[in-house]
C-alpha cells in the first residue's frame, strides 16, 4: 500500500504496475499530485507548486522522454531588478537566478497526469485519509478516516515524515523514530506562491527577464511564469509574509502594488492573482513547518527510520532521498529506493 498520491507515490505505483505487483494507492486529497499543482486558466497552465527541473536529473528526464512531454527553458533574457527595504528599485544588480532550469509545457501537473494514466483506476483511492497503522500477524492493517480497514504486506509512506508522525502507530514506533520524523523539515512547506496573469509579457519588451528580488515584499523572489510561447503571460513569486499573517485579499492587492513598483504601471493590469499557501495545507505542512528554512536541509533516510516493522514500514518521499532530497527528482529517487525495499515482501 502506498500512502500519498504525489509524484513519489504515483511513480512507485507505476513501477509496481509494470512489475505486475499487487498495490493500492491512497490519497487524502480529492486530487492526485501532492505538492505538484498546475492550475489552468483560459487554456494555459501555471504551476502553483514546483515548476522546474534541471539537467543532470536522470529520472525526471527519463519520464519526460517516455511520455514525450514538451519542455522549454526558463525565460531569463534581459535584466534583473532589485527592490531594497525602502522600495527603491535598482536594475541590473545580479542575473536571472533560474537561468538554465527547465519547465514542462502544460505545467508540471502533466507529468502526474501521465503517470496516473499508467495506473489501474481501481488501484487508486482519493479522499481517503489514513489514520492508523497496526501490525497484525506480520501484515499491516491500515485504518482510514471513513472507518475502512485495509490489509497490506507492506506500507510505503510517500508523504512528508512530519505529516506521517501524526499517524497512530500500533505498536508505537521507537522514540528515536518518532523524534526523527518530527525533526525532518518538509521541503517548501512554509511557502506560499503567487502567480499573476497578464495579457502579454510586457516586461520582456522593456528588456527585463521578469526576475526580481525584494527586501520589501510581499514577494521576495519573482520570475517569469509565462507559457512556452508567451501567450499565457505571467509572473510568479514566493511570498515572504509569515504564514500567520497571510490574508489572501490583502496579499493580492499588495502583490500588484509591488509589481507596479518593480515593473511600472502596466503591472496594474493584472487579470488574476492566484495564490497557493502551502503552509495552510495540512496534507503538506505541520505547525513546525511554519518556520522558514534558512538553508537546504541535508536529506536522506536517517538510520532511525530504516527497517521499521521488519522492513515493512517504508518511507518514500523526497525528504528521504539520498541525493536530490527536496526536489522532484528526489521524490522519484526515494520512490525507487522504496520500490527495492517493498519488493522484498
Amino acid at each position: 500500500m502506498i500512502v500519498g498520491g504525489g509524484i513519489a507515490g504515483l511513480y512507485l505505483a507505476d513501477q509496481l504496475h509494470q512489475a505486475g505487483r499487487d498495490y493500492l494507492l491512497v490519497e487524502s486529497r480529492d486530487r492526485l499530485g501532492g505538492r505538484v499543482l498546475s492550475e489552468t486558466v483560459n487554456g494555459a497552465a501555471y504551476d502553483l507548486g514546483p515548476a522546474w527541473f534541471w539537467a543532470g536529473q536522470p529520472r525526471i528526464a527519463g519520464l519526460i522522454s517516455r511520455f514525450e512531454l514538451p519542455v522549454f527553458e526558463q525565460y531569463a533574457q534581459g535584466e534583473f531588478r532589485f527592490e531594497d527595504a525602502q522600495g527603491r528599485i535598482q536594475q541590473g544588480r545580479g542575473a536571472a537566478s533560474m537561468q538554465g532550469s527547465f519547465r514542462i509545457d502544460g505545467g508540471m501537473g502533466t507529468l502526474c497526469t501521465a503517470l496516473a494514466g499508467q495506473i489501474d483506476p481501481s488501484r487508486i483511492l482519493l479522499n481517503t485519509e489514513v489514520r492508523q497503522l497496526s501490525r497484525s500477524d506480520g501484515d499491516i492493517l491500515i485504518g482510514c478516516e471513513a472507518g475502512a480497514e485495509i490489509q497490506a504486506r507492506s506500507v510505503v509512506l510517500a508523504i512528508p515524515p512530519r505529516v506521517a508522525a501524526f499517524l497512530d502507530f500500533s505498536p508505537t514506533l521507537p522514540t528515536a523514530a518518532t523524534k526523527t520524523m518530527a525533526a525532518i523539515p518538509t521541503w517548501m512547506a512554509s511557502q506560499a506562491k503567487a502567480v499573476i496573469l497578464y495579457d502579454a509579457p510586457f516586461w520582456r519588451d522593456m528588456g527585463l527577464s521578469g526576475d526580481a528580488m525584494s527586501h520589501k515584499g510581499p514577494m521576495v523572489e519573482i520570475h517569469d511564469a509565462s507559457t512556452a510561447t508567451g501567450s499565457g503571460a505571467a509572473l510568479f513569486g514566493f511570498i515572504g509574509v509569515p504564514p500567520d499573517r497571510r490574508d489572501q485579499q490583502v496579499l493580492k492587492s499588495a502583490i500588484v502594488d509591488q509589481l507596479i513598483r518593480l515593473f511600472g504601471s502596466q503591472a496594474a493590469s493584472a487579470n488574476a492573482v492566484l495564490i497557493k499557501d502551502w503552509a495552510a495545507d495540512t496534507n503538506t505542512a505541520t505547525q513546525a513547518d511554519h518556520a522558514p528554512m534558512t538553508t537546504h536541509p541535508l536529506y536522506g533516510l536517517p538510520p532511525a527510520l530504516a527497517g521499521l516493522w521488519d522492513g515493512r514500514l517504508i518511507f518514500g518521499g523526497t525528504e528521504v532521498a539520498a541525493t536530490f532530497g527536496g526536489y522532484l527528482e528526489g521524490a522519484l529517487e526515494a520512490a525507487d529506493a522504496a520500490l527495492v525495499e517493498s519488493m522484498l515482501h
